[in-house]
């Protein structure tokens, strides 16, 4: 499968809120894992933006295990001299030679199906593989890392609780089959703190939730994504529940330059929630994707059971907006929109 570039004006976006934070990477190198994923891809895009339009003179190491498949994906990323990518897997790859001033750490197993069949091979990778990393950044001199973990941390959100603070101090159940990655994750935040403390290195922590936007995929556990995969195809919009939990969706432009923020200017040792505090029931959100897809349709919910509780998933982003300056610039029906019209240019 082909993917197009992303779409100019939303590079132009990225870079109009992050144009002040390139020169600390003028000349630098930086290493990312899971940069061929959905979050690498529009961190890589939009690097590439930056290092052409500030002459930067910066490039980008790509931790990946299958560059075939990236070259497939992404052909306008492969034969840049500022991008390179080393084969490996996050829990053995071989350390690349030389200095890495930055490194953002976006490798994860975020599978549902990996944590419901092998919880085990879920915390491992995210255990295993951070701590991998962290001794590479530590030989590689890193002084800034950017860890993206997850809202998961937070275990399930109280019903009388409508947002997730950093400070919440509930945490994954371990009793529920589904703890494994954000245990994970958790225990990965703190190797990363305690490796920034006895390296002189700054570690920062983005807590993501949910997203929309290019390369979110259209099959996996991401309501939205597979409510558009639905309407795309021409099939009715299935429906899982009752259409009550509660999400919030943040377009990936406006992710990437969050994500950039904090790597750059975000306080050392802290965390920062992710995402749009504006949730919305999914059974909503899938009506907006429905209205913009001609001829589509919700199929019908499935009655909750007797007692039962709606889930939440929206964070507070207070911190972010207060520390750093950081806000939703996209509208949640201007990112539906934006994401149907460019999978509606891929080439299958």
């Amino acid at each position: 499968m082909k993917y197009p570039p992303l779409p100019p004006e939303d590079l132009e976006h990225i870079l109009r809120h992050t144009r002040k934070l390139w020169e600390e990477l003028r000349g630098q190198r930086l290493f990312i894992t899971g940069g061929t994923g959905f979050f690498g891809m529009w961190l890589l895009e939009s690097f590439v933006q930056a290092n052409d339009l500030l002459k930067l003179g910066a490039s980008v190491t790509i931790l990946t295990r299958d560059p075939a498949a990236f070259a497939t994906k992404a052909p306008q990323l492969t034969n840049r001299k500022d991008l390179e990518f080393v084969v490996g897997d996050i829990r053995t790859f071989a350390f690349p030679a030389g200095d890495f001033r930055f490194v953002i750490h976006a490798a994860t197993a975020a599978n549902a199906k990996l944590n419901a069949d092998d919880p085990r091979e879920m915390r491992d990778v995210i255990v295993a593989g951070t701590a991998r990393l962290l001794d590479f950044a530590a030989q590689a001199g890193t002084k800034k890392i950017l860890f993206t973990s997850s809202g998961a941390v937070y275990g399930h959100q109280p019903v009388n609780q409508p947002y997730l603070s950093e400070d919440c101090v509930g945490n994954p159940d371990q009793l529920f089959a589904d703890s494994a990655y954000g245990a994970g994750k958790i225990i990965a935040e703190q190797l990363c703190i305690e490796n920034a403390r006895q390296n002189d290195c700054e570690a920062k922590i983005a807590r993501c939730f949910a997203f929309v936007g290019p390369h979110l995929p259209l099959d996996a556990h991401f309501a939205i994504g597979n409510f558009i995969g639905d309407a795309l195809a021409g099939r009715i919009i299935r429906m899982t529940g009752d259409g009550t939990p509660l999400r919030s969706y943040l377009y990936a432009s406006d992710l990437a330059i969050w994500l950039w923020t904090i790597l750059f200017i975000g306080a050392p040792g802290r965390a920062y929630n992710v995402g749009s505090s504006k949730g919305l029931p999914v059974g909503r959100v899938a009506a907006e994707v429905a209205a913009l897809v001609p001829g589509s349709k919700v199929g019908e919910t499935r009655p909750s059971s007797p007692g039962s509780v709606s889930s939440h998933y929206v964070p507070d982003v207070r911190r972010a907006a207060a520390e750093l300056g950081l806000r939703e610039y996209v509208p949640l029906s201007e990112a539906i929109k934006k994401t149907i019209k460019w999978y509606g240019t891929v080439r299958y």
